[in-house]
């Protein structure tokens, strides 16, 4: 596996600095990653000034410099919109901006909410979305980009859910970004949910969590979110909390995964040095 970390890592080191994306490629050069994944590259809070293209040449141009690659590009949908035409059209100059990167793998978002009509189901939703992720996919493979959706969002996160959308969708095109610590959010144990993930992944994140019991009617700790199923979970540095890492990745890698598998950090630890402690868990766990 190759080791690459995801701009969202940054996130409040973007957000309090507005250092740009050259200085991101610099920082995880130096702590030894070999690509950056970067998503949805025109956010305001990150005071990165150009609309997407420019900023996508420029993004490329930064990793060319440190001699790193662009694995995936990443972005927000919704394809259970009002519109949804112009969502697949929307999505599809996403991938143009994927194309301009030189990423292989562009990941978009299924959706996050059902429509609220009487008895509608998440089997309705994946009917409905299918035919328009499929139309995005096929463009994509026209410019040689793989596409994929990522476990996340509550109503499309458990495994069962996201495989049914895979095989709807059923074009060899896509697949499956693997987040290894996401399955914990809907309460699920991780090593059992990557294991029937695996077949199916096209690109892998690689992130942890410390997990907590449901409190009851006491206090929320600071930081910590709720689960589907009333548990509590937040964030941490790789290695720290209590996703199995190293037997996730073996999983991916006994299912024939040789891919990228990028570090998404999103806890209150100090940024670069929570990136740092997660490259050395990764570089022993994925080699």
């Amino acid at each position: 596996m190759k080791i690459g970390v995801s701009s969202y890592s940054f996130d409040r080191y973007l957000r309090d600095t507005k250092c740009g994306y050259r200085e991101i490629v610099r920082l995880a050069s130096g702590i030894g990653f070999a690509g950056v994944e970067f998503i949805d590259l025109a956010n305001p809070a990150w005071g990165i000034e150009g609309d997407e293209e420019t900023i996508a040449r420029e993004a490329r141009a930064a990793a060319a410099e440190y001699g790193m690659e662009i694995p995936a590009y990443t972005v927000a949908a919704d394809f259970l919109s009002d519109d949804p035409d112009a969502e697949v059209e929307r999505v599809c100059r996403k991938v143009d901006v994927a194309k301009i990167l030189g990423a292989k793998v562009f990941r978009h978002d299924a959706s996050f909410r059902l429509r609220d009509l009487p008895g509608y189901t998440w089997e309705d939703g994946i009917e409905e979305m299918a035919p328009r992720i499929r139309r995005v996919t096929e463009y994509a493979a026209s410019r040689g980009i793989k596409t994929c959706t990522e476990n996340h969002g509550f109503i499309y996160q458990s495994p069962e859910r996201v495989m049914r959308l895979i095989e709807a969708v059923g074009h060899e095109n896509y697949g499956w970004l693997v987040d290894i610590g996401n399955f914990s959010v809907v309460d699920r144990d991780n090593l059992e949910a990557v294991k029937i993930a695996a077949h199916y992944a096209v690109h892998v994140h690689a992130k942890d969590f410390i997990l907590l019991p449901d409190p009851g009617k006491g206090a929320i700790p600071c930081g910590f979110h709720r689960s589907a199923g009333g548990g509590l979970w937040r964030g941490t540095v790789l290695g720290r909390g209590n996703v199995a890492v190293g037997a996730c990745l073996d999983a991916l890698k006994d299912a024939g995964y040789d891919g990228w598998v990028s570090l998404e950090f999103e806890g209150p630890e100090e940024v670069l040095p929570a990136l740092a402690e997660g490259y050395s868990i990764l570089a022993r766990c994925a080699g």
